[in-house]
């Protein structure tokens, strides 16, 4: 059953008070990370791919830089399960109570989904990228003193769309149980979905076929994932429109 409908008025208060409760709690959360920011910076940096290359601040502003993008990486990450419960709570009331308890399981699953699309990235495209760039570099006999800057700047650039990457059977999932979409429709817009794909992991990956075919082929394997999630969600909404019409004609 449907919760009571609510006025603009009463729609633009809660948004409102949704936006106000967010934007609190990551400011909490990008003080908390000060506190974790150093320690994980660090690490970062002795790695293994880090370790074999010389890391330099080529700007006095360059540490500083470094710590607040990381701090803002951390308290996003943080306030992003909050964001999503804050989302479920302002759309709940229009849904009935079998969806709401259905796209609130999304939550934890697409938090899962996007700190696996993280790790995917960083143990391992993340060391394939920068063991592949030394070796060049050493074959062309090029000495590489890389910028603290620069390394961290190419490990987001590697890992956080990834992350996001990773929602598609979320979004999927989500939007065929709304009706927008179907199976069907991503069948037939396949070689478009492909191709937006494959412009994505250009702009994601150095410039060359391996680390491309690297980036691409995961992508492509995710979207067939989400053709297979779309079926699973689409039989489930036949059904309970096939229940639906029982229902009335009972």
């Amino acid at each position: 059953m449907k919760q009571r409908d609510m006025t603009i008025y009463e729609h633009i208060s809660e948004l409102r008070k949704r936006l106000m409760f967010i934007v609190v709690f990551f400011f909490i959360a990008f003080v908390g990370s000060f506190f974790i920011t150093e320690p994980i910076i660090l690490f970062l940096q002795q790695t293994d791919e880090a370790a074999k290359l010389q890391l330099n601040a080529f700007k006095i502003t360059d540490p500083l830089k470094i710590y607040m993008q990381m701090a803002f990486v951390i308290a996003c990450l943080i306030t992003s399960p909050i964001i999503l419960l804050n989302i479920w709570l302002f759309v709940s009331p229009g849904l009935y109570e079998k969806e709401r308890k259905v796209t609130l399981s999304y939550i934890p699953i697409s938090v899962c989904l996007f700190l696996l699309g993280i790790a995917f990235s960083y143990f391992i495209l993340f060391p394939f990228f920068i063991n592949f760039m030394i070796r060049l570099g050493d074959k062309l006999a090029i000495n590489q003193v890389i910028g603290i800057n620069e390394y961290f700047q190419f490990l987001f650039q590697i890992t956080i769309p990834f992350g996001f990457l990773f929602q598609l059977p979320v979004i999927i999932l989500f939007l065929t149980r709304l009706g927008m979409i179907t199976p069907m429709i991503l069948t037939q817009i396949r070689k478009y979905a492909y191709f937006i794909l494959l412009v994505i992991a250009a702009f994601i990956t150095p410039p060359d076929i391996i680390s491309h075919l690297m980036v691409t082929l995961p992508l492509l394997l995710l979207y067939e994932f989400s053709i297979i999630v779309s079926k699973f969600a689409y039989r489930k909404v036949l059904q309970a429109e096939q229940e639906m019409i029982k229902e009335e004609l009972a």
